[in-house]
């Protein structure tokens, strides 16, 4: 019998950065849709199954902008943590949709809520990764005035992602 050989990957481990907007559904008005939600969590199952480690960032937008607040009259400071929840909110929807479809998933975050998270840890990240799973960052990089896009170049850097 010959031995069945895997393909040589380009990308040992990525973090895939995506909007919140990619959640939503601005016809029928939904934040999070479950269609598209479902839609990414396959595209993300064909990824993790070719061998590739996976970590994922998810934005807010589709729930709340905290800059958007801001403009509003919510004080910036509030209006970005209000921001920041909104990406766990979406982080769980993802962990959801990926771990129906099969995939093991964690979540992590960079706001410590124990019942619904881990918090993120460099050293339980990769052993996350070692064991197979799918992570997913929650929370921004915990800190105000920081978008999504610099927790996904941050969380990047510490997991020694091939690829953002």
């Amino acid at each position: 019998m010959k031995a069945v050989r895997k393909p040589k990957l380009k990308y040992r481990r990525i973090l895939l950065k995506l909007s919140g907007e990619v959640l939503k559904n601005r016809e029928k008005g939904d934040c999070i849709d479950a269609e598209r939600l479902a839609f990414m969590a396959e595209r993300v199952k064909k990824i993790h199954k070719l061998g590739v480690e996976v970590g994922i960032v998810l934005g807010g937008g589709n729930i709340f902008r905290g800059l958007s607040g801001a403009k509003n009259g919510v004080n910036r400071v509030v209006g970005d943590s209000m921001g920041m929840l909104a990406t766990i909110i979406n982080a769980l929807a993802m962990m959801n949709a990926l771990e129906s479809i099969g995939v093991p998933t964690r979540v992590m975050t960079a706001i410590e809520m124990p019942k619904l998270a881990e918090p993120f840890i460099q050293r339980r990240a990769l052993r996350h990764f070692e064991k197979g799973r799918v992570v997913i960052f929650g929370g921004g990089t915990g800190n105000p005035f920081f978008s999504t896009d610099s927790a996904a170049a941050l969380k990047a850097s510490e997991i020694g992602a091939d690829a953002l």
